[in-house]
């Protein structure tokens, strides 16, 4: 199984939190870079937070930057996105990859719902 598995996704209304998880196998998760993504309809995939090599090197999006932290669980090959303080225009699909280097993602999941209501 090289796919990440996400979960954690639902709905909540602005102000609230959701933490994300991605489940991954060692193999995809020693490829160096882990990864969250979203995409709302009509829209393209936009990144939003990731880590590398061992969590010391981390991206966030402006749009994310504050509220969203990305963190690692390497003995269980899994990365969270904690999400605070949403707001409805975080609504959107969220996608965990992972890949050797920031921006060559060679994996990714299925996708979580994320729905932030006003």
């Amino acid at each position: 199984q090289v796919q990440p598995v996400e979960s954690g996704g639902g709905s909540v209304q602005a102000g609230g939190s959701l933490r994300l998880s991605c489940a991954a196998s060692a193999y995809t998760y020693k490829t160096n870079c882990m990864g969250w993504f979203r995409q709302a309809p009509g829209t393209e995939r936009e990144g939003v937070a990731a880590l590398c090599t061992g969590g010391s090197n981390t991206y966030y999006a402006d749009s994310v930057k504050g509220r969203f932290t990305i963190s690692q669980d390497s003995a269980n090959y899994t990365v969270y996105l904690r999400m605070n303080s949403l707001k409805p225009e975080d609504t959107a699909m969220y996608y965990c990859a992972a890949g050797p280097s920031y921006g060559f993602w060679l994996y990714w999941g299925h996708g979580t719902q994320v729905t932030v209501s006003s």
